[in-house]
C-alpha cells in the first residue's frame, strides 16, 4: 500500500491506474478508522481493480476548535487496517496541503441548498459547506471514480449526492448500509470518547428508531413516529435529545403526509458526555388499520 502525502501524487498516481485500464473506487474518511470504514473499503476492493482511501480531518467541518483538538486520530492503526482490508492507496494531506492558505483563508467554498438545510445543517452552522467543500476537492484529485459513503451519516450522503448531481460530476456515489454492534449502536469514531457508563446508554438511540420504525410501518402518522421516538429517548436520562424526525431521500425534506408504501428515513441525533451521536434507519409507512 503506497501513502500519499502531497496533492500532485495522488492525482497522478490514479491517473496512472486509469491509464491501465483500471476503475477506482475512493473512501474518503477522518481516520480513526473501524469496522464500519472497513466495510466500506472492502467493498471498494470488491467492486474495483484499485481501492483508494484518503485520511484527512477537516477543519471545516468543526464548529469550534476544542471539537477538531479533540477528535480522535490514530494514523498507525489506520494504516494497518486499511493495508489488511486491501487498501491500494492512502492520501494522507497536512492541513497545508489541503489549504495553503490556511483553513480561515480558503477563499471557494462549496454550499448545496435542499439537503443540508435543517438537522444537522442547523445544529451545526456550516459543517455542510466544510464537508461539501473538501469532498469536492477530493473528488476533484481522485478523477473518475465510484464513492464509497456509510449510510449512517445519511444527511451527509444525500448532500453528496446532490452535489454530484448538481455540478455533473464524473462520479457514482455508492451507499452502503451502517455496521452496528450488537446492541444495535452504529460504529462511529466518536464512539471512542464515552464513558463506559455512556457508551451502554447510546443503545437507546437505535431502540427509539427501531420503536419509531415499526410506528410508521404500523400507518403512524409523521408526529406519532417523531412522539415516539422522543419519548423513547426521554426515558434514558443520560442522552440529551437533539432532534428526532422523518425525511424522504434523498431531499432531506420533511413530508406533510406519509404516502403508504414509501419508505422515509427515520433520523435522531442526541448528546453523551458532550459526544454528538447521529444515526437513522430506513422504514416503509404502512396504511393505519
Amino acid at each position: 500500500m503506497d501513502v500519499i502525502t502531497t496533492r500532485s501524487l495522488w492525482r497522478q498516481a490514479l491517473i496512472n491506474e486509469r491509464a491501465q485500464g483500471r476503475t477506482i473506487g475512493f473512501v474518503p474518511t477522518m481516520g480513526a478508522l473501524h469496522a464500519g470504514h472497513r466495510a466500506l473499503v472492502e467493498q471498494a476492493v470488491r467492486e474495483c481493480d484499485v481501492a483508494a482511501v484518503s485520511i484527512f480531518v477537516n477543519p471545516l467541518q468543526f464548529g469550534n476548535a476544542g471539537d477538531l483538538a479533540g477528535y480522535p486520530r490514530d494514523l498507525e492503526g489506520d494504516c494497518a487496517l486499511l493495508e489488511d482490508a486491501g487498501a491500494a492507496y492512502v492520501f494522507v494531506p497536512e492541513v497545508t496541503e489541503i489549504y495553503p492558505d490556511s483553513p480561515d483563508h480558503q477563499a471557494t467554498s462549496i454550499h448545496v441548498e435542499g439537503a443540508s438545510l435543517g438537522f444537522e445543517g442547523a445544529d451545526r452552522p456550516g459543517h455542510f459547506d466544510g464537508m461539501a467543500t473538501i469532498v469536492a476537492m477530493l473528488f476533484s484529485l481522485t478523477g473518475r471514480t465510484k464513492a464509497y459513503f456509510g449510510e449512517k451519516d445519511i444527511q451527509q450522503l444525500c448532500v453528496v449526492q446532490q452535489m454530484v448531481a448538481d455540478l455533473a460530476m464524473d462520479i457514482e456515489v455508492i451507499a452502503c448500509p451502517t455496521v452496528r454492534h450488537d446492541d444495535g449502536v452504529a460504529l462511529s469514531s466518536r464512539n471512542a470518547r464515552l464513558s463506559h457508563t455512556a457508551r451502554q446508554s447510546a443503545a437507546v438511540i437505535f431502540r427509539a428508531l427501531s420503536v419509531g420504525g415499526k410506528a410508521l410501518e404500523s400507518g403512524a402518522t409523521r408526529q406519532e413516529v417523531e412522539a415516539v421516538m422522543a419519548s423513547c429517548i426521554a426515558a434514558e436520562p443520560e442522552v440529551s435529545l437533539s432532534y428526532a424526525g422523518v425525511v424522504e431521500t434523498p431531499s432531506f425534506a420533511i413530508p406533510n403526509e406519509l404516502r403508504p408504501g414509501q419508505e422515509y428515513r427515520l433520523i435522531l441525533a442526541g448528546e453523551l458526555d458532550g459526544v454528538r451521536l447521529i444515526d437513522n434507519i430506513g422504514a416503509i409507512a404502512g396504511r393505519r388499520p
